[in-house]
Formats: structure tokens, sequence, C-alpha cells
């Protein structure tokens, strides 16, 4: 028979069970964080039909979405979770509480091309405020604080969010007087932390954009300030789209101290413009401060008309969205995983020294039962191959069990990294067991 080389397809990530034991650590505290704020879990098909997908698709969407037939159905993977979310609140909009607040950790597929960091399969976690007619702004302010907590819970504290309002930019190119060309403004100035601005001025007094020289310099000059709030407070009154953005990014960052973000975790950036077409208020993007080559590993913003699509009910929401596989890769690579998470499949190994399974599949019951994560070593192999087995995996405790242990009611308890042994009753080596485990360890080893 012919053998299949087996491969994984390039842009897809597979771990082996350590770091998968830590990308499920970092995952855990995604889900802990988001629940502290209110935030309840949903799940969407991965398959959707390609008409729900695509309904607000086309462009760059369209040729990155994994699209196939099965018979006469038009399928296709999805490409994000907001999307879905919004087909989601739509249909089952009777059963909802709002303002409904979700979140949602699970994969996505993009066909784009694969490179350093970047993957066509990958898991992203989303957070979502969703409306009923109408959203406060408070709920714009919650998504910096919420993103701070899992940066510094995950053991990163060396990364800044960055903030602006696309009423903001709108009302600056309404001002100007090229609110005509606001899609391919946006486009460019979204290009500024990777091209420069000198490039970016090309764009924008290019063909395709057309913006005079003059006008393109006044617009770079406010979206570089120094100071951009007060650059914008100099504009006010000039146009109520964007004294209208002023407004909402003043009542947003006003919030932030109350909310516990400090000072040093976010600033007001002026290009920062979301290349997505459906965000209308608030957007973020967080990059981490050693790494800036790596882009934005957290985004999102603000939108009041994302399910207009699938229902004529008005559904606003605002949402932030972490690439977790993208995160992990970093992560990674610059060796920030902090070794001390426990990745061991189990606290403790039951070594049976007898012919018999019995007592050991007794006390391994035993030990479970109180919370001990156990496995029993079945295989009839040398003493020295068990204790090689449970050292390979970095199993901390082997509980051995013969003839003598079961007739005393006793097991034999050794710490496999001092080498120290007791014999106690199964009950003791259980407390002295989860005793010894913290499974509080920060994933991450924290930035340089």
């Amino acid at each position: 028979m012919k053998k299949i080389e087996p491969r994984t397809l390039s842009g897809f990530m597979e771990l082996l069970p350590g770091p998968q034991t830590q990308m499920r650590a970092i995952m855990q505290v995604l889900r802990q964080t988001y629940a502290l704020y209110g935030f309840t879990p949903i799940d969407t098909p991965v398959i959707e039909s390609a008409e729900v997908l695509l309904a607000k698709g086309g462009g760059e969407t369209e040729k990155q979405i994994y699209r196939f037939s099965k018979g006469d159905t038009d399928l296709a993977l999805r490409f994000d979770l907001t999307v879905p979310l919004a087909k989601y609140v739509a249909k089952n909009y009777g059963q909802l509480t709002f303002p409904f607040r979700r979140y949602q950790i699970g994969k996505v597929y993009r066909g784009e091309r694969a490179q350093r960091g970047r993957f066509r399969e990958f898991y992203q976690a989303d957070i979502d405020v969703i409306g009923d007619g109408a959203l406060d702004v408070s709920n714009e302010a919650e998504m910096p604080a919420i993103i701070c907590q899992v940066f510094q819970r995950l053991g990163l504290e060396r990364f800044c969010i960055r903030m602006n309002n696309r009423k903001v930019l709108g009302g600056l190119f309404e001002y100007l007087g090229v609110g005509d060309r606001a899609a391919a403004i946006m486009t460019a100035i979204d290009k500024l932390e990777k091209i420069g601005p000198e490039k970016v001025t090309a764009i924008l007094t290019g063909d395709e954009v057309g913006l005079s020289p003059e006008k393109a310099r006044e617009l770079l000059a406010v979206i570089h300030a120094a100071d951009p709030m007060a650059a914008l407070e100099g504009l006010a009154g000039r146009c109520p789209a964007l004294d209208e953005g002023i407004a909402a990014l003043k009542a947003v960052t006003a919030l932030l101290p109350g909310l516990g973000v400090p000072d040093d975790k976010w600033r007001v950036d002026l290009s920062i413009a979301r290349g997505l077409d459906y965000y209308t208020g608030t957007v973020y993007e967080t990059f981490l401060l050693d790494y800036p080559e790596v882009g934005s590993v957290c985004s999102g913003g603000r939108y009041d008309d994302l399910a207009g699509y699938y229902t004529d009910k008005k559904l606003p929401g605002v949402g932030v969205s972490i690439g977790v596989t993208r995160l992990f890769y970093i992560l990674q690579e610059q060796g920030l995983l902090n070794e001390a998470v426990v990745t061991a499949p189990c606290d403790a190994l039951v070594i049976p020294m007898g012919e018999g399974l019995d007592y050991a599949v007794r006390c391994a019951t035993a030990l479970r039962a109180a919370g001990v994560r156990t496995q029993v070593y079945a295989e009839k192999k040398k003493v020295k191959a068990k204790f090689a087995y449970a050292d390979k995996l970095a199993i901390p405790y082997a509980v051995v069990v013969g003839s003598d242990e079961e007739a005393a009611g006793t097991v034999g308890l050794k710490d496999l990294l001092s080498g120290g042994q007791v014999t106690v009753p199964v009950e003791e080596a259980a407390a002295i067991i989860l005793k010894s485990i913290d499974r509080s360890v920060k994933p991450v080893k924290g930035s340089k």
C-alpha cells in the first residue's frame, strides 16, 4: 500500500500537547475575563450559507472566503465571528435579552497568503454588546477596560490600545469637502503605520483619491498632531458631523480612568481607521510595544447597522476581537510563554507494582474524586520505563501501589521533582498533591 506523506497545509497551525495546553490556558484567561464583565458564551456554525456570510461582503472578503457547493447549496466557511453574530441576533431576536452581551472563541478561515504570524485557519476570541434600537456610548468605553484586563491577566504589561472614532474621520473629510472619497482616504490612512506619511500623501494626491496637496497636508497635519484632542478642539464648530465624533471620543476617554484603564495603556490615534466598512463609531487597535512589527493583536469597534442585511430592526453593537492564534504564535516565537504553566496531562501517575490493577484503579478513583487529575499506568513494562514515562510528560507525582500498600490501605507518594517519597493514605496523598500544584500561573512570562 502506497504511503501518504503526513503533512499539514500551509497556513494551518498544529500544536503538540504541551503548547496546546498553553494555548488552552490563554483561552481560559479570556473566558474568565469575559465572564467577569457579564458576557455569556455562544457558538455559531463554521459553515454558513454563502449568501448569509457575503451579505456585507464583496471586495477582499469575497476573494479570501472559502466557498464550495454541496449538491445545489452554496456554502462558505466563516471568515470572522462578527457577521455570524449579526445573523444570530437577527434570527434569535425574540429569545434574546438586550443589551445582549456575548463572547465567542472559535476558528475562522481566510484564504489569504500564509506568512509569518498569519494563518488561513485561526482562532478569534470576540466580545460584543448588541443594543435594541440604541446602544449607549459607555459600552464603547468598556472595551478598552476589558482588553486591558485580558492582557494584564495573561501576564503582558507592555501594550497600548490606540483609539479613534470613524465619525471624527468622516467629519474631517466632510469639513475638507472630500466626503465622497471617504472610503479611499480611510484605506490610505490605514496604511500610515506600515508605509509612512510620504507614501500615504502620494496615494492621497494620486489619481485614485485625487486630493489636492493642500488638503492632503491639512488632513495629515491633524491626524499626526502631537495632541490629537487639542487639534480636534481647534476644529470644533466647523462641521456638525465632526463635532459629533469629537463629543463621542471625549465621552469614551472620560470614562476610562473610572473603568481602571491606566493612562499609559491607551492613547487617541487619529490614524486608526480600521479597514472594514461596517464600523461607524469608536475603533480600536492594540499593539505590543516591544513587537510593533507584528501589528495589531486585538481590534474592533462600533457598528450601527451590521444586522441590517438580515432584519429591519436597528441592532447597533460594539465589540473587539483578539487573534488568539496570531497572539500565541508571537508569544511562542519570542519565548514569552510561561513554562511554569502546568502542561502535564495529569497531576499523578498511579504505578502498579504487581500484576493486579484493582487497588490501583480504586486509588485513582479516590484521587480523581478529590480533584487530582490522575492516570493509571496499566502497561506491562519495567518499573524504570513507567517512571521514564512520567518524567517525559513532566507529571509531578507518582503514586506507587503494590501488595504492601494495599494491605495497609496506603500509597507510596513520590515527588518526581524533588525525589522525596512518603507512605500515606490516599486521601492524604490527594491533599499533598493539590496543595503543591499552582494552577494560577499566568500563561505569559511578561514582555521585555
